[in-house]
């Protein structure tokens, strides 16, 4: 599992692309978008917000109160190959000049983040337990960007390639609480903007297909008029 903080900045000048890809929300499936423990229904759909929507603040992204954790299924409508992700909360204050959203409780930006390729059965449980592609650390929300956004490049690069779907499960955040500490219950995860970056193959996904390894029949077990033509060429 690679664990990596590694981050370059977007300071966005309204264009949709640059060295870590070009935005793939015209690739995203939104129909079949899922969140997992989401607060207010669809908001995690309306996080996938487009490149030049990144810096508002409404819609955003809230796990139901006292749980940190979140788990969004994210669908391509093709194959895609995702170079990085930006993950932007809005628990910073007012950074960018814009009006105080009012939230609901306690709230805190998400702190590590695990990515699942290709799966559309997961839980919390199997989640929380299975080796994800890849293992992030967000930077604190108070750590922003004037005018832009963290995009954190995925790596190894071909875990991310051709794939159909990307899983983000939020781990935790950062409310202040030690893993190991129960006296208090932990902030909800708030989130305003998830982008992913890369490009598209042009290429439906990918259909299962099984494959079925023809062997030979013992000489007693032939049927009548039957030679050792393979079942494949028939």
């Amino acid at each position: 599992m690679d664990h990596c903080t590694g981050h370059s900045h977007d300071h966005g000048d309204h264009s949709s692309g640059d060295d870590l890809g070009r935005s793939l929300r015209p690739q995203i499936d939104l129909d079949g978008v899922r969140c997992l423990n989401e607060e207010i229904p669809n908001s995690g759909r309306q996080v996938l917000k487009f490149h030049e929507d990144r810096l508002t603040m409404i819609p955003y992204l809230k796990s139901q109160e006292d749980d940190p954790e979140l788990l969004l299924y994210i669908p391509f409508t093709e194959a895609v190959i995702v170079q990085s992700i930006s993950i932007q909360s809005l628990d910073s204050g007012n950074p960018r000049g814009q009006e105080t959203v009012i939230v609901d409780g306690a709230v805190a930006g998400p702190r590590m983040v695990k990515l699942f390729v290709d799966r559309d059965d997961l839980d919390f449980e199997t989640a929380r337990e299975l080796q994800p592609q890849m293992q992030l650390e967000l930077v604190p929300a108070h750590h922003h960007v004037e005018d832009g956004t963290i995009d954190y490049q995925l790596r190894p690069a071909g875990r991310f390639q051709g794939i159909s779907s990307l899983t983000i499960f939020v781990v935790n955040n950062y409310s202040g609480n030690d893993d190991d500490e129960d006296d208090e219950l932990p902030a909800s995860t708030i989130i305003s903007y998830v982008g992913v970056k890369g490009r598209g193959t042009n290429q439906k996904r990918a259909a299962v297909e099984a494959i079925y390894e023809v062997k030979p029949m013992p000489e007693g077990n032939k049927m009548p008029g039957m030679n050792n033509t393979s079942l494949a060429n028939l």
